[in-house]
């Protein structure tokens, strides 16, 4: 009984683990997927090769490639890309972790 509980409550945090929650401020208007996203604060919600962007109600799931730096970012940075005559967001670096979004234009 005890190794079935342990097991339950080891999926559980790596359940839990496995997706992650952020807050980006974006400086300017850019493009993600085909949609548009004013500047403001978003808060990104990674799970595997995936990220949701949302900004209260308003929400869009995105195709992410994450990487893993060998050093934590001190703060988070957005790169942007011209597409289209439009700013796109290429990758954010996201501050206190390793972790790197590479978006696909």
């Amino acid at each position: 009984m005890a190794k079935k509980a342990s097991f339950l409550l080891t999926l559980f945090f790596l359940a839990i683990a496995s997706a992650a929650t952020y807050r980006v401020n974006l400086t300017q208007s850019a493009v993600v997927n085909g949609k548009e996203l004013k500047a403001g604060e978003y808060r990104l919600n990674i799970e595997e090769s995936k990220v949701t962007i949302a900004d209260g109600k308003n929400s869009i799931e995105v195709p992410v490639k994450v990487e893993n730096g060998g050093t934590k970012f001190g703060t988070t940075v957005v790169r942007y890309t011209a597409e289209g005559g439009k700013s796109a967001i290429s990758e954010i670096r996201i501050g206190g972790t390793r972790t790197r979004l590479i978006f696909n234009p």
